[in-house]
């Protein structure tokens, strides 16, 4: 069977950094943090009161009123992403055979704000009984954006939700890339989103000692790969990519951002939280995709690494890179957004794909912000280009973005010009 081709036509993001792709390309180049106190909830009691949020959103833009009261924030940032994503493409879908349209976005814990508001009343007042909002289960449930968009749309083509912690955004834009390149669509939504700063997400990732506590210092506190790294900042918005067949693409006169060139999975196997600290398994994923896309280590130009700002997670990264790159680890540019947006949770793995997608097609590398010099670890060889501050100018003919989640779930998209 002759796999078919598969192009990035159409882009939308909700981010801490800018609510449309535009404006967060533009702050991203800049080296711009998202980073402020919390302003969702009262976080002062909390070992961490400050995030990435999403600033000035206004859901009654996409939604209507009813709408929004029946689907939780994750809902609300993804379905803002595509509606973005699918003006951009400028397809016309009464020209499209809409069976062959599909969605598959990625969530990691969905509708954990709903669960909290509708669960903490029932908790503290028991004696009444119990009283929830008929809509709490839509909120809930993850795979509510891909049915909303559906039933939008009238896309009638594969329509699921993938979930695989960190991971389960690039989950979504793989299974994407593949649902189309084994002819079983032509054109495909794929993304994710996720709207986790509440007490419960961020008292959760507190107790695992997973975020950082620079409260004194928010702007500044994601920090990948510098010594004083104490743990990711949460984050949150959505990310959408419209995928298209290329002979697809090219009969409707679409632009192309670029082409997804080969993907990867692998599992490490070893521990709920912890990466294999040889960064075994986010090598392979990155040998995998360079193998299934007929790419060279050499032919890649940038790597924006899923860089959390966590000791372990850093290093093991860094690892990967040097065993599948070799000499050429040093020549090429590796920098992490997350030092911008925050960690996105399940929607990490669009946003960041967006971001790559837009480095091959605009041949500039965002920046790792936040290091300082004399902010070196010991255990990361500086030699190599972490594109420190300041976006970077360069060729940037394929890219590599990946992302890894908590279970060992290990993703790598490669992307290239066209």
């Amino acid at each position: 069977m002759k796999l078919r081709r598969v192009v990035v036509t159409g882009l939308g993001a909700v981010s801490p950094i800018g609510n449309d792709v535009p404006t967060m390309w533009e702050n991203a180049k800049a080296g711009v943090s998202g980073a402020r106190p919390i302003t969702h909830f009262d976080a002062a009691l909390f070992k961490s009161t400050f995030a990435c949020e999403v600033k000035d959103f206004d859901a009654t833009k996409y939604l209507d009123k009813k709408e929004v009261r029946k689907v939780d924030t994750h809902t609300h940032y993804g379905i803002a992403a595509a509606m973005e994503a699918m003006e951009d493409c400028g397809i016309d879908l009464e020209k499209e055979n809409l069976e062959r349209f599909g969605v598959i976005y990625g969530e990691g814990v969905g509708g954990i704000r709903a669960f909290e508001q509708e669960f903490g009343p029932f908790v503290l007042n028991r004696e009444n009984g119990p009283r929830f909002s008929p809509f709490l289960i839509t909120k809930m449930i993850t795979d509510m954006t891909c049915g909303m968009l559906s039933i939008k749309y009238g896309l009638k083509g594969p329509n699921y939700v993938t979930t695989s912690a960190c991971a389960s955004s690039s989950n979504a834009i793989i299974d994407a890339f593949d649902q189309i390149r084994l002819g079983r669509a032509d054109v495909m939504l794929a993304g994710g989103s996720e709207a986790a700063i509440c007490s419960v997400g961020i008292g959760g990732f507190n107790s695992m000692h997973a975020l950082s506590t620079r409260n004194d210092e928010y702007e500044t506190a994601s920090r990948p790969f510098s010594k004083s790294r104490d743990g990711f900042v949460m984050g949150e918005g959505g990310a959408c990519l419209v995928l298209e067949e290329y002979e697809h693409a090219v009969a409707r006169g679409a632009k192309i951002y670029a082409e997804i060139a080969g993907t990867g999975l692998s599992a490490d196997a070893y521990h709920m939280t912890a990466p294999l600290p040889n960064g075994e398994g986010a090598a392979k994923v990155m040998q995998y995709a360079l193998d299934e896309a007929g790419l060279k280590p050499e032919d890649i130009d940038y790597i924006n690494t899923h860089g959390t700002s966590t000791y372990a997670g850093d290093i093991a990264e860094v690892s990967a890179i040097k065993t599948v790159f070799g000499d050429h680890a040093y020549k090429l540019n590796i920098s992490s957004t997350k030092s911008m947006t925050g960690h996105l949770l399940g929607g990490a793995g669009a946003l960041e794909a967006i971001l790559t997608v837009l480095s091959v097609k605009n041949d500039i590398v965002p920046p790792t912000i936040n290091h300082t010099d004399g902010d070196e670890d010991e255990k990361i060889d500086y030699n190599l280009n972490f594109t420190f501050n300041k976006a970077q100018e360069r060729v940037v003919n394929a890219a590599i973005s990946n992302t890894f989640g908590f279970g060992g779930h290990n993703t790598s998209i490669a992307f290239k010009k066209i």
